[in-house]
């Protein structure tokens, strides 16, 4: 039979929140993107890129990374 009493919340510390410069996170984005990009070239695999408005695949040969 389970019981109906609630256990106590124990108060957690609250952390200040982060501050991360938008620089920052563009620099690491930056640096994500092109490590997809030369993974998928080293693999072999295409990818989806967006130009022009429409979606255009690209083959590993015409990967810029």
């Amino acid at each position: 039979m389970k019981s109906t009493r609630r256990a106590k919340a124990v108060p957690r510390k609250v952390k200040p929140p982060l501050r991360v410069s938008a620089k920052r996170i563009v620099a690491v984005a930056e640096r994500a993107i092109r490590k997809a990009l030369r993974e998928h070239k080293r693999a072999g695999n295409p990818i989806a890129v967006w130009r022009d408005g429409k979606v255009v695949i690209l083959q590993p040969e015409e990967i810029e990374a």
